[in-house]
């Protein structure tokens, strides 16, 4: 057999061999303990071990580059960090991915010529960078909703602190009674609070996950009332001018735009169908005429 046919087998036989190590290896007794201290976190006990993290987690983050970890983290943080794909099962799929690619690969005759062989080699790719992908389509479709829903959320966050609550309230009460994006980093937001972070960290951390510049515009305006003391009703209420404004401006924009994004299904799509509809019976009728039929 060829070098490469030897390669591909490689590729698929050794991470195989690294899975069944580690599936064989996996201590069920500490995941279930896992999974036990989890349950009763609020009920600690005292003097127990802390127990690390499951080895194939552990080899995938030492393969994975660090900055592309921290990259990866920064695009879950704008997805809003699902619970169904945290950071560790992100890195373990990726490999998966690759691995079910490299097997695909494989079954279509990938080897059998070095056309193949480049394919399958960026076929593979491709499948390493799915999860990517995905991720990174959620967390773009959450920042469009963020923003979207902004604008209300700062009314409603007016409208609270001058009722006389005070701004951290206002965030519970939005964050309990609203929904969607917005609501969810308010409460992480609290929680961060809660849990020992300064105001003016947890708001940053809060600007860093996110990638709309009205809401990075909002937290900058909060540190600075925060810091000199201000009022924060009189902050709130330019800002929330300000993205009403800007959310109509943008609803305009697309407007705008509309006439040019529906030129080309015209000329693509109804104007070929309309003139055979119309012009096809005087073609063929012209076409009989000059024949002589």
């Amino acid at each position: 057999m060829t070098t490469t046919v030897w390669l591909l087998i490689a590729s698929i036989i050794l991470p195989l061999t690294y899975f069944a190590w580690s599936l064989i290896g996996f201590d069920r007794a500490s995941g279930h303990l896992i999974r036990s201290r989890l349950a009763a976190a609020s009920n600690p006990q005292p003097g127990g071990s802390e127990l690390g993290p499951h080895r194939l987690v552990i080899l995938a983050r030492k393969l994975t580059p660090t900055a592309y970890v921290s990259r990866l983290d920064r695009m879950l943080g704008k997805a809003g960090r699902p619970a169904s794909m945290p950071l560790d099962r992100l890195l373990t799929l990726k490999p998966l991915a690759a691995l079910g690619g490299a097997l695909l690969a494989l079954l279509f005759g990938g080897a059998r010529s070095p056309q193949g062989v480049v394919l399958s080699v960026f076929f593979i790719a491709a499948c390493y960078v799915v999860p990517d992908l995905l991720v990174y389509n959620s967390g773009t479709k959450r920042q469009a909703r963020l923003r979207l829903d902004l604008p209300n959320v700062l009314d409603q966050l007016l409208i609270s602190v001058e009722a006389g609550l005070g701004f951290e309230v206002a965030m519970a009460r939005v964050g309990a009674n609203g929904s969607g994006p917005v609501a969810e980093e308010m409460v992480r937001t609290l929680q961060d609070i809660q849990a020992g972070s300064t105001r003016r960290d947890a708001y940053k951390a809060m600007a860093a996950r996110s990638s709309v510049p009205e809401l990075k515009s909002f937290v900058s305006a909060i540190i600075q009332a925060d810091v000199q003391g201000l009022s924060v009703a009189r902050v709130l209420k330019p800002q929330a001018d300000q993205m009403r404004i800007r959310r109509r401006l943008r609803a305009e924009e697309k407007a705008m735009k509309l006439p040019v994004a529906v030129v080309f299904p015209l000329l693509l799509f109804i104007f070929p169908p309309l003139f055979i509809v119309i012009l096809g019976p005087a073609v063929i009728n012209a076409i009989a005429t000059f024949s002589g039929r």
